[in-house]
């Protein structure tokens, strides 16, 4: 059985809308954060007024991979916050990704300063590097702050350890991420021995205060985006399971009601964190994308059973609460450059899509749509594509596994004869990570510039 939603007024609204592409600020994101660290050179350079012998080569470099590590933990809570800033306009993705690389800097710099720093008090002990333990439980029980400090710190390795690639695949996704959220304890552990025994605070006030003045707007940030806009959004709304419906063996769609949606301000393309209310589910909050354009009254996100969680959602009851934050994402119309659209969906990829399918601005023939899928019983909400590609003036096309096996040819030479001026294009993209990457490298043999194939990937 297929659910057909469609958005009625608003959705062919979208599809007459100009062309108004709107530039991601991630370029100028990353001026201010090398400007940031470049202040932060400067603070430890002109607080370091000898660095002649071994011991305070040893200490200042301890000093500096301290003040980069603190400064980097502030940008590392800051990409957790949800900053719409950040969400619609540079993409979930790419933030994600900006994460990943922080911590795994911050980790560096975390570890090298602690080895670098004991290694000095150890030296202007009278010690040896062998006695950097010691030194360094000496320290913990002498300074100020370095309890929570070492406490801290010891999260940090945690969620590292659970982060590495092949550990975090091994790990339900729940439990990597409630543990990921130790992120907040940790910084705010070793927050207060940068400013108590942080030798540049003590002797630049200024310095202080800036590095006040960062945490706390950060703090900010995340008190606001995480834990205010949601509760505001959920009281407003009021969010509820209306059905769920089989569309094809494995894949369900979960319609989701409530009181003046339009004013969440979503967008095709995007998705939201949903939370469902039901028993063993409250606990969890997965990204799924909308797969039909939103109505003033009704959401749908359509689901294929790849986990405990998705699998579970077949079984929500009409009328199930919802805790939804969102929406995220910045795969929407905004980023479209050119008249022509490709869209290319894997597997259930298709859901942002298929909302994509219906509201892009466009005239006849100039949105096309390829669904990849390993057989045509796979194309979920085929039914719904063929009417939107009707009424449209759209190109529908599928690419499924021969009844051999054989997988279907996507390659620069395929795709350059069914669509002759695909370098013309603007391509929006969502699949799995593997599919994604070996159509990206196809498009970019077809001619099709980098700046316009926009992917986004919710696998965090």
């Amino acid at each position: 059985m297929t659910t057909t939603i469609a958005g009625g007024r608003a959705a062919r609204r979208q599809t007459m809308r100009r062309i108004r592409p709107r530039r991601s600020p991630a370029v100028p994101l990353l001026l201010a954060v090398w400007a940031g660290a470049a202040g932060v050179l400067w603070l430890w350079w002109a607080n370091t007024p000898n660095i002649a012998d071994d011991n305070s080569k040893i200490l200042n470099a301890g000093r500096i991979t301290g003040l980069l590590a603190g400064y980097l933990m502030a940008l590392v809570v800051l990409q957790m916050a949800r900053v719409p800033a950040l969400e619609r306009r540079v993409g979930s993705d790419r933030v994600a990704r900006w994460h990943a690389m922080s911590g795994r800097y911050t980790l560096c710099l975390v570890f090298a300063h602690v080895f670098l720093i004991m290694w000095g008090y150890a030296l202007q002990a009278g010690k040896t590097l062998g006695d950097i333990v010691q030194q360094t439980v000496d320290s913990i029980n002498q300074l100020p702050d370095m309890g929570k400090a070492a406490i801290g710190t010891g999260l940090f390795l945690l969620i590292g350890l659970v982060s590495i690639g092949p550990v975090r695949r091994r790990m339900p996704y729940d439990t990597w991420y409630h543990i990921h959220l130790l992120t907040y304890a940790a910084v705010f552990l070793t927050f207060w021995h940068q400013i108590t025994t942080g030798n540049d605070f003590a002797v630049e006030p200024t310095a202080k205060t800036v590095w006040y003045a960062l945490y706390g707007s950060v703090t900010a940030l995340v008190v606001w985006y995480r834990v205010i806009v949601p509760v505001r959004l959920n009281l407003r709304h009021r969010l509820r399971v209306e059905a769920v419906i089989e569309e094809t063996p494995g894949i369900v769609s979960v319609l989701i009601g409530g009181r003046k949606l339009h004013r969440m301000g979503a967008e095709a393309g995007q998705f939201f964190r949903w939370r469902f209310m039901a028993p063993g589910m409250r606990f969890s909050s997965h990204p799924y994308s909308l797969s039909a354009a939103p109505r003033p009254d009704l959401l749908r996100i359509t689901v294929k059973a790849i986990g405990d969680h998705s699998a579970a959602l077949r079984e929500l009851q009409p009328g199930t609460k919802v805790w939804a934050e969102g929406p995220y994402g910045a795969m929407t119309a905004s980023r479209r450059s050119r008249g022509k659209v490709l869209l290319v969906a894997g597997g259930v990829g298709i859901t942002p899509m298929r909302a994509l399918f219906e509201t892009l601005p466009g005239a006849a023939g100039d949105i096309t749509l390829l669904y990849r899928a390993n057989s045509t019983q796979d194309l979920a909400l085929w039914d719904e594509l063929a009417k939107i590609a009707d009424e449209r003036g759209a190109r529908l096309m599928y690419a499924v596994n021969s009844p051999d096996g054989e997988r279907p040819d996507i390659s620069a030479e395929s795709l350059q004869r069914k669509i002759p001026d695909i370098d013309s294009h603007d391509v929006f993209m969502c699949g799995p990570n593997g599919f994604a990457r070996g159509v990206y490298e196809a498009l970019r043999g077809a001619g099709v510039p980098a700046r316009r194939i926009h992917h986004e990937s919710f696998e965090m």
